[in-house]
């Protein structure tokens, strides 16, 4: 048998050379055209409907996020008011003392537990049934504030805490009676010391310098460094205490705030104070602030140097602030130290103190420096100071004498001359 194989198609040379080309490849502009085409095309696919299902399910979501979060910050500021008002009645109870309890301590007020007596109220020592030693203010009923004002000044008072300051232990509200329970410190008031001929002997230069230095720090605390600023209005050696150490305590700071002053620059018609240690502008205008205790920290200075009253005249008719300037003025300001520290301490500290004193009582409260200059002064002797001007005006104590003052209306340098643990305040209406 034969066959042959045949072929189906005969390529030719033409056709051999189309096929083995590649085929045509699309221009750039008409690649671009037909990506072009098809974006458009699948975007005409998504529908809004697409897009709505898409994005309101997270537009909801992060809502519910929000307002959780908004929930769970209100419910935790809830929770803390919650818990600082429990503390604070916590704290409150805490400070309470039963009236019962304080009128045995201190044999139901007796005149012989009395230590003084001043413009808010009567002083009485007191020992617990602990045996624990305690100062109690009796306070007059006059007081500017409700039960419920008065207890948040407790509140303020017993949170300020400084080594400085007489530290307040508690209350009691019973019976119409305001009493104001703080530690006892033995050494009684400053004044008792500084103004005695015996006793002032027992105060040598560093002594005083420490004393000055630590009222200042106390002093700063009050204006600056605590959560409450503080003008304390009655500043003088009667309200200074002075424990065994002879370190001195701060007492009566927030006396003008349980009266009803509470303001820290202002203008008042009720000018708590003590003449002589009370400053130009508060006088003349009721107008008091932080410089309003400089310029008594300032004749505190002068007291503790020289161990004169404010209120004493030399044989000469010359006050103390007159006396300390003029020395100042003529470059023998030690003249003001008293003999019994002069030879015991240095005499650029002695010098520097005068200084400050004179910058504190200066009459423009603008120039007078702060607790907090004033610090730094009394610790770096390297830290220059400006030249003070002339003190201010204060009232000749011959001429006025206040009904509830005890240093300043007694002229006498010799006579009954003490307080103990007593605020003095003048009402008087503003010139």
């Amino acid at each position: 048998m034969r066959w042959d194989l045949y072929t189906f198609f005969i390529p030719t040379a033409d056709t051999v050379r189309i096929s083995l080309s590649p085929p045509p490849s699309d221009s750039p502009a008409d690649s671009t055209n037909k990506t072009s085409e098809t974006i458009k095309d699948n975007k005409k696919g998504i529908s809004s409907g697409t897009v709505a299902i898409i994005i309101v399910p997270i537009l909801i979501f992060v809502a519910i996020v929000a307002f959780i979060c908004i929930l769970l910050r209100k419910r935790k500021k809830a929770k803390q008011e919650m818990n600082n008002t429990k503390d604070g009645l916590e704290s409150l109870e805490s400070l309470q003392f039963q009236l019962k309890s304080v009128t045995k301590a201190t044999n139901n007020f007796s005149q012989d537990n009395m230590l003084g007596q001043g413009g808010f109220g009567a002083v009485y020592k007191g020992r617990l049934d602990d045996g624990q030693e305690i100062a109690v203010k009796r306070l007059f009923h006059e007081s500017g504030h409700g039960d419920e004002e008065f207890k948040n000044e407790v509140m303020v008072m017993a949170r300020l805490q400084h080594r400085n300051l007489v530290r307040l232990k508690g209350f009691c509200l019973e019976r119409k009676e305001k009493l104001l329970i703080f530690e006892f410190v033995p050494n009684s008031s400053l004044d008792q010391f500084l103004f005695d001929p015996i006793e002032r002997q027992r105060l040598d230069w560093d002594t005083r310098y420490k004393i000055i230095t630590e009222i200042a720090r106390g002093l700063l605390y009050l204006h600056e460094d605590s959560r409450y600023r503080i003008v304390h209005r009655d500043l003088k050696a009667a309200n200074i205490l002075l424990d065994k150490e002879m370190a001195p305590k701060i007492s009566d700071f927030g006396m003008a705030r349980l009266f009803g002053a509470d303001q820290t620059r202002d203008d008042t018609r009720r000018v708590a104070g003590t003449f002589g240690y009370m400053a130009p502008e508060y006088i003349k205008h009721g107008k008091f602030s932080v410089k309003s205790d400089v310029y008594s920290f300032g004749v505190l200075i002068l007291e503790i140097i020289s161990g004169d009253k404010i209120s004493h005249f030399r044989n000469n008719g010359v006050d103390l602030l007159t006396y300390a300037w003029r020395n100042w003025r003529e470059g023998t300001s030690l003249n003001l130290v008293d003999e019994f520290s002069r030879g015991t301490g240095s005499r650029n500290e002695m010098t520097r103190s005068i200084h400050i004193g004179l910058l504190c009582v200066q009459e423009n409260d603008a120039n007078r420096p702060s607790m907090h200059s004033v610090v730094l002064m009394l610790s770096d002797a390297s830290v220059s100071m400006p030249v003070p001007s002339t003190p201010a005006f204060i009232i000749p104590a011959s001429t006025v004498q206040p009904e509830a003052s005890s240093s300043s209306s007694l002229l006498d340098h010799n006579s009954d001359r003490f307080t103990k643990n007593e605020v003095t305040i003048s009402t008087l209406d503003p010139r």
